[in-house]
């Protein structure tokens, strides 16, 4: 009578056992099969290689117009942050007076910062911006007026609309420039290129998949006899579909692989001829890279296609094989 416990939970382990079992084979033959499709391929290296190059080329495209308008993105920030706005004194303000004036913008709402140019260090800038000293210094008086540089807590450009509209209510001030249409833009150009960059990824995406597919359909064909055995005796869709889809993650990975060194090789090739163009006009900026996300992502997108390439052409072709 004591024993008849035993009996359920000899049942429970010999389950658990074949649960197991049955695990250990199926990690057993992924295993396989992933080494099997990435044997196949070592051995055929430059048909392998030219497929690999292809779905590189394909990714390059699109990852290096991202890149761009990731470096369009930081470059907006930036300007965005040093926007400023330029208050204008009335003409014949006194030092003191345009120091008054300077504390009453500085006291304003939203503004951050405040920096009074006299009329004589205005000259100054003038003069050294254009390089006319000389034909400057001949004039009898100043033309330029006093102006205040305003900073402003909030760069969006409502907000410096708004806060232009109430400086220039101010007494002593003439005039608020504000020049935020190049700003706006670069945002449109922004905005259209990530649009084309992302019409640019899909139909690339779809050309890795047109490319990965067709070099697995040839696979197909090629083992048409041997699907066509396993078939026979049983074996099923998905048992069939592992090798090819395991060629087409080893596609993905090396065309990853490939693009990602383009991409880093022409980033290092182009990264001083941008830096000088940069410092040309006074700024330092220099070209945006992947990292360590933007690899990963690259190479998983890659394979991912690959992968899927591969799974929509065996699917379609698998059909079609049937055992005579």
């Amino acid at each position: 009578m004591s024993r008849r416990p035993e009996a359920p939970a000899r049942g429970a382990r010999r389950h658990r056992t074949r649960s197991t079992s049955r695990l250990r084979g199926w990690l057993r033959h992924h295993r396989a099969m992933a080494l099997d499709s990435a044997g196949r391929l070592l051995r055929a290296p430059v048909g392998s290689l030219v497929t690999m190059l292809a779905i590189a080329i394909a990714l390059v495209l699109p990852a290096a117009l991202w890149l761009a308008l990731d470096g369009a993105r930081l470059l907006d920030a930036e300007l965005t942050e040093s926007a400023t706005l330029t208050a204008y004194l009335a003409p014949g303000v006194e030092a003191a007076e345009a120091g008054r004036i300077d504390e009453a913008l500085g006291a304003q709402p939203g503004v951050a910062s405040t920096r009074l140019i006299t009329a004589d260090e205005g000259m100054v800038e003038f003069q050294q911006a254009l390089g006319l000293e000389d034909a400057l210094a001949r004039l009898d008086t100043n033309p330029l007026p006093a102006s205040v540089v305003v900073t402003p807590i909030d760069p969006g450009p409502a907000a410096m609309r708004a806060l232009a509209a109430d400086l220039e209510a101010l007494s002593g001030v003439e005039e608020v420039r504000l020049d935020l249409a190049w700003i706006e833009r670069l945002r449109h150009i922004g905005e259209l290129g990530r649009r084309v960059a992302l019409a640019l990824a899909v139909l690339f995406g779809s050309g890795v998949l047109l490319v990965v597919g067709n070099t697995i359909r040839l696979a197909v064909e090629s083992r048409r006899k041997e699907i066509e055995v396993v078939t026979l005796i049983g074996a099923t869709h998905a048992f069939v579909r592992r090798p090819f889809l395991y060629s087409g993650a080893w596609y993905g990975l090396g065309g990853g692989l490939l693009a990602w060194g383009l991409l880093t090789l022409g980033g290092n090739w182009l990264a001083a001829p941008v830096a000088a163009l940069a410092a040309s006009y006074g700024a330092s900026f220099g070209l945006p890279r992947l990292g360590l996300d933007g690899s990963v992502a690259l190479i998983g997108c890659s394979m991912l296609l690959g992968w899927l390439g591969a799974w929509i052409a065996v699917s379609r072709h698998l059909a079609e094989v049937k055992p005579r």
